[in-house]
């Protein structure tokens, strides 16, 4: 019987050893955000002239983002379009638990050439690597709405800039 009553003590006091008291300031901790932003974006492909066009930007997460970007650039002194399709890798530089701010972001994937003359065929007729840093600032609008103007930098293109609005859930 005496084991028996021991046994039940130490299972008693384990209870209450691992107890502990949940402080919701302390825990509490913002949700992840999957945000969608519409760009109009420019960029310099060449040295002859500017691209311009439009992107969509899908991603997940708060303070650091991870998602994809589809961006279609025309180019009217060349006649050569472009579409990137690029991962992107976004991180608020106010913290992690940011969702607003400026923030830094790094783009990798493929950029596609069309020439225009030809019409839009595929597979296009030829590609590269695209890669480059983009540096930005998100301004919230309420809760949900938000505008972003930014700046990048990378390869095949060698600068550019450009203005996202979006929605953020």
């Amino acid at each position: 019987m005496r084991s028996l009553l021991f046994v039940f003590c130490i299972f008693l006091s384990a209870f209450y050893m691992f107890a502990q008291d949940i402080d919701d300031s302390v825990n509490e901790r913002k949700k992840e955000e999957t945000w969608i932003c519409l760009s109009a974006d420019m960029a310099m492909y060449n040295a002859v002239g500017t691209s311009f066009g439009g992107g969509l930007a899908v991603a997940y997460g708060t303070g650091i983002s991870i998602g994809i970007k589809a961006a279609y650039f025309i180019d009217i002194e060349t006649q050569t379009d472009v579409l990137e399709l690029c991962f992107l890798l976004r991180y608020y530089i106010n913290g992690f638990e940011s969702s607003s701010g400026p923030f830094i972001q790094v783009a990798a994937g493929q950029a596609v050439f069309f020439r225009r003359e030809n019409g839009l065929s595929f597979p296009a007729q030829w590609g590269a690597l695209s890669f480059g840093v983009i540096a930005g600032w998100r301004f919230l609008f309420g809760d949900m709405f938000y505008a972003e103007p930014f700046i990048r930098g990378g390869f095949p293109y060698f600068i550019g800039a450009g203005l996202g609005t979006g929605v953020k859930f």
